[in-house]
């Protein structure tokens, strides 16, 4: 395998897929989805940053951090101060999968699989009401950016997942071209984007 199939496979390789409850349940926690989002973000960071940023004590939040290490959800990364007293945490991985296709084989992993979903969702909500509230104090040009949609297809489910992965691979490469343009020194007009989609099936 070679050139643009090869980085592709490579890009599947560094998403952590979750296939267990356990793992599922210790992310599906309020605080502790939050702050992998907020590690997501920084790639690297201590507990009293990450307190900062989700308004928790900082003692509760190394608490959820271990938790989410116990898991291999995040690892302890190289300090990145003088302060040796610090402990500094970092993604295991580049981002999370979790497929509806490993939850469906016993009630219990599926009843924490919607649980989970729904958290996400509600945090994902309060993420984009967040910048509606805040809208106007945005300039022109991230005002004019930003989207908002609704699409209406008739597909079949093998169409939806082709569509799907195609999605996947366009924001990919926006992430990896991002990343390297920052690792460059170019963070000139560059902000944290958040894209949300939700492609389902429903009846008339």
């Amino acid at each position: 395998m070679a050139g643009k199939e090869a980085d592709k496979e490579a890009g599947k390789e560094r998403d952590r897929r979750i296939t267990d409850v356990g793992t599922l349940k210790a992310l599906a926690h309020p605080v502790r989805a939050q702050l992998y989002r907020e590690l997501t973000l920084r790639r690297v960071a201590t507990a009293s940053q990450l307190a900062d940023q989700v308004d928790e004590a900082v003692a509760l939040v190394s608490y959820h951090l271990r938790k989410l290490a116990e898991h291999g959800l995040i690892e302890e990364a190289e300090p990145q101060g003088t302060d040796g007293r610090e402990r500094w945490w970092q993604p295991s991985s580049d981002g999370v999968q979790i497929r509806d296709a490993d939850f469906r084989d016993a009630p219990e992993k599926a009843a924490a699989h919607t649980a989970a979903s729904r958290l996400f969702l509600e945090q994902r909500v309060a993420m984009y009401r967040r910048f509606l509230d805040e809208r106007i104090t945005w300039t022109d040009a991230w005002a004019t950016a930003h989207e908002s949609s609704e699409s209406m297809l008739r597909l079949t489910a093998g169409e939806l997942t082709e569509l799907v992965g195609e999605m996947r691979e366009l924001l990919r490469r926006y992430d990896e071209r991002g990343r390297a343009a920052e690792a460059a020194g170019d963070t000139e007009g560059r902000e944290n984007v958040a894209v949300h989609t939700y492609a389902f099936p429903f009846h008339d």
